[in-house]
């Protein structure tokens, strides 16, 4: 898998209960690496084209978890990108700062939710793909400490 900056997969911790189905466990600061201050949660995907995302986040870590169906979730870290599909409920998608993302392919069933580090504050979005690309390349020739 290609390496993609402020991303990675959580594996939840699940019980399987007999005929009586199968759990997964969620803690914050256990299994997700922030406080949790918001939960929201995605269905009704009926429109086949949905897209959702197309932005990036400033400060704001995200755990995204698709608990029914699939989707095709893109990512783009300014330098790398990668597309896979998302369907494990217990496996969950961590998403950092800094990191563009975009959801397609919704299949008919699909409930996805996140857990996020923070309130909604629209400042902290970058909803314009050159936008990011220009925020992300200032950020990390700011970071390498050149100057001219």
């Amino acid at each position: 898998m290609q390496s993609i900056k402020s991303f990675s997969l959580i594996e939840l911790p699940t019980i399987q209960d007999g005929i009586d189905g199968t759990i997964s466990i969620v803690e914050s600061r256990k299994h997700i690496p922030f406080d949790v201050k918001r939960v929201y949660y995605v269905y009704n995907l009926a429109n086949q084209i949905a897209v959702r995302g197309k932005h990036a986040h400033k400060e704001l870590e995200q755990v995204l978890f698709c608990i029914s169906g699939s989707f095709k979730l893109h990512l783009d870290d300014g330098e790398n990108q990668i597309d896979f599909l998302v369907y494990k409920p217990n496996v969950g998608v961590y998403l950092g700062i800094d990191l563009w993302h975009t959801m397609t392919d919704f299949s008919s069933n699909c409930i996805f939710f996140v857990l996020a580090s923070d309130y909604y504050h629209e400042s902290d979005y970058i909803r314009n793909y050159n936008e990011f690309i220009n925020y992300v390349t200032c950020k990390n020739f700011k970071s390498s400490g050149l100057t001219f």
